[in-house]
């Protein structure tokens, strides 16, 4: 199983700034003293050299994240997603790259919330546009087809819903059943956001993805600790919603339905989790702000550890790949 990442921001798209990039280039040539590069292949192999915030970024797109299945080489046209954030569209055109527009593909989609960052994208999703295609989109929210269908009548968009040419269905799960789905065992629980959101635990072949984005967890009752320990037990990827600091999710940010790097290390560990993935970054947040909280995670992990395996420690970003 391979778990890649098309959009990993929270609330809204962001793009780099002018500025912001001027900054990662002057660093780059803080670094570059004295190197002259016979090429630009030579140039690039210096570039991968640095840092991860100077030479790269952690993206802008919001919440979208495939589970791939089928081994490296393999062609299959079937396709799992969590969430239709904005990144849903370079993931949609990728598909189309792939295959053609003539080709049919069956999509299995699977929904934590349907507020706007996390359905955005789907209008600008060309494969439901083109007849021959299969959307199954699952959810545990009543509104789940009428949230899809709100979104594109006039005046928010100018192409309605009706208009699209896949067979698209909505299909309502209950939260705590098991299900068998594309091949894989999943389970959907009930999290704390505002309109109820809703983690996965995905399950083929021994082994673990768990998506828990838009949850916030306040670990002060432990019936609720112990329900998602159970969720995230022996997983071996854990995405988590980390879009605050542990002060403003105890403080200023108290019931505004998000997570801390801290409490994700807390839930993980308590659960054998094998990788936690940080996700749903702020907006606000610059590339080195997210790398810093990386490497903090990081470092309270190795804190907290004791005799317990290593938990590994990632900052999700637009392209990261994870193989299991």
């Amino acid at each position: 199983m391979r778990v890649r990442f098309w959009g990993t921001r929270g609330s809204l798209p962001v793009a780099l700034t002018a500025s912001e990039v001027r900054r990662k280039l002057a660093r780059a040539l803080l670094q570059a003293q004295g190197r002259q590069f016979q090429d630009l292949a030579e140039a690039e192999v210096f570039v991968s050299t640095l840092p991860f915030a100077t030479a790269q970024t952690f993206g802008g797109n919001t919440s979208c994240v495939e589970l791939e299945l089928e081994p490296p080489g393999q062609e299959s046209h079937e396709y799992i997603l969590c969430d239709l954030g904005s990144g849903v569209r370079p993931f949609g055109n990728r598909v189309l790259a792939r295959h053609g527009p003539k080709t049919p593909n069956v999509f299995h989609i699977f929904m934590s919330h349907l507020h706007w960052d996390h359905i955005m994208g789907f209008p600008f999703f060309t494969p439901a546009y083109i007849p021959g295609n299969r959307l199954r989109i699952y959810g545990c929210h009543a509104e789940l087809e009428t949230a899809f269908r709100r979104q594109q009548d006039p005046p928010s968009f100018p192409v309605p819903f009706d208009y699209l040419g896949a067979d698209i269905e909505f299909v309502r799960l209950e939260p705590g059943r098991r299900y068998d789905i594309a091949g894989m065992r999943v389970t959907p629980k009930l999290q704390l956001h505002g309109g109820d959101s809703y983690g996965y635990r995905f399950e083929r072949n021994g082994k673990v993805v768990v998506y828990s984005t838009d949850s916030e967890h306040k670990l002060d009752g432990a019936e609720e600790t112990e329900a998602f320990v159970r969720l995230f037990f022996g997983a071996d990827v854990v995405v988590f919603d980390a879009m605050y600091s542990l002060a403003d999710a105890i403080s200023v940010k108290a019931d505004w339905g998000h997570s801390s790097n801290m409490v994700g290390v807390e839930l993980c560990q308590l659960a054998g989790a094998r990788h936690l993935v940080l996700f749903h970054h702020e907006p606000v947040f610059q590339d080195s702000k997210i790398a810093e909280i990386e490497a903090e995670t990081r470092r309270l992990e190795a804190l907290t550890r004791q005799d317990a395996p290593e938990l590994r420690v990632s900052a999700a970003y637009d392209g990261l790949e994870i193989e299991i």
